[in-house]
């Protein structure tokens, strides 16, 4: 019997599924549903409730990357546990109040899922995106891998920094 996989929100919240609460009218059953979504008909105030169920089913299920930011005098540092991720499959922007990590983690093996007892590891797409609480200067920056743990060294913009200018006569 094949179950309908819950969406990114419903795993992490342990929420109730679309099915059990989107449509509040009882002559709607969810064979119904189905077929709205996928003819894409409907009428009146069905119409609203279809296009969040579509939302939802459109949008890509990223897991959301756990992370720890703290801050020396000098820096911001940003950790996070990529374990399993190939450096190819990671990608780092960063810009000077943010810095956007995503990714990817492959499953290697092919299991069929009666075999399982037990199954928590994440497989799939990840990003987070985080705000700074200080200036940065993105092209300084250094990530460094070590046993599955990033670590993201970001420079601090010194505002306090002065230069004295000497003016050249020409």
């Amino acid at each position: 019997m094949a179950t309908k996989k819950k969406s990114f929100l419903e795993r992490l919240t342990g929420g109730l599924t679309l099915d059990d609460d989107v449509f509040e009218d009882d002559s709607i059953t969810k064979e119904k549903e189905s077929a709205v979504v996928i003819k894409g008909k409907s009428s009146g105030n069905l119409e609203k409730r279809e296009k969040e169920v579509m939302w939802v089913d459109d949008e890509p299920e990223d897991a959301q990357l756990t992370v720890d930011v703290y801050q020396t005098p000098t820096h911001i540092i940003v950790d996070t546990m990529a374990a399993g991720v190939r450096p190819e499959d990671l990608s780092i922007t960063i810009m000077r109040d943010m810095i956007v990590i995503k990714g990817k983690r492959e499953e290697s093996r092919m299991i069929d899922e009666e075999n399982y007892f037990l199954k928590e590891l994440y497989w799939g797409t990840f990003s987070r995106t985080i705000s700074l609480p200080a200036e940065v200067e993105p092209e300084e920056a250094e990530a460094v891998e070590k046993h599955g743990l990033i670590t993201v060294k970001i420079p601090k913009i010194d505002k306090t920094k002065k230069m004295n200018l000497k003016v050249k006569s020409g």
